[in-house]
Parts: structure tokens; sequence; C-alpha cells
């Protein structure tokens, strides 16, 4: 089985400060990297940073308002990264599946032979 994975999109969310942010951000209408900064144990300059990694994925949108930008969840892309992580995991369970059985043959043989 062959799967279409997003270098761009599972590098984003393979940081665990870009996963914190997106779980900060998904129950929100929407938060700038100030207030970010301020439930997180990290500078105002690199949430910005890391809000740019997920806005260039498309994980979320930021809106300029003032001097700052209005970070939002794109729930399209975020549903498009879940379906994507389902299949990965579904694939992964076939193989792991492949494997075991490949490992109960061969201890099966083994133990005829013995």
């Amino acid at each position: 089985m062959t799967t279409a994975v997003d270098d761009d999109l599972w590098s984003a969310v393979g940081d665990p400060t870009r996963r914190r942010l997106l779980d900060l951000l998904v129950g929100e209408t929407g938060s700038t990297a100030t207030t970010l900064s301020d439930r997180l144990p990290v500078t105002r300059q690199a949430v910005a940073k890391h809000l740019a990694v997920l806005e260039r994925a498309g994980l979320v949108q930021g809106t300029p308002v003032g001097r700052e930008r209005v970070y939002q969840i794109d729930p399209t892309q975020l549903a498009r990264a879940a379906a994507q992580l389902s299949t990965i995991g579904a694939a992964w369970d076939a193989r792991l599946r492949r494997s075991t059985r490949i490992a109960e043959a061969v201890r099966r043989r083994g133990e005829q032979q013995s």
C-alpha cells in the first residue's frame, strides 16, 4: 500500500512546541504570538517562528490585526492531517500483522525441526 505523505506537514507537527501550539489554538477563536507565549516556556519570538512554520504547512492561518497577527487553526488542513495519520497508522498496522505472521511461521518451523 502506498500512502502519499506531505513531508512539510509532518515536519511542522514533528516539533513538540508546535504540537502544543496547535493544542492551544484548537479551542480558541484566535490568539497572537504574545498571548500564546504567555502560556508556553518559550519566548514570543520563538512562538512567532513556530507559528510561521505551521502557517506555511497550512495548519494555521494568520490574519494581521494592528501590529500583531491573530492565528487560528485551519480545520480543513487539520482534518487532512488527521486522515493522513489514520491512513499511515493503518498501513503500519498491516505491516506489523504481516511481520507477526512471519515470525510465528518461523517459530513453528523451528519447533517442528527440533
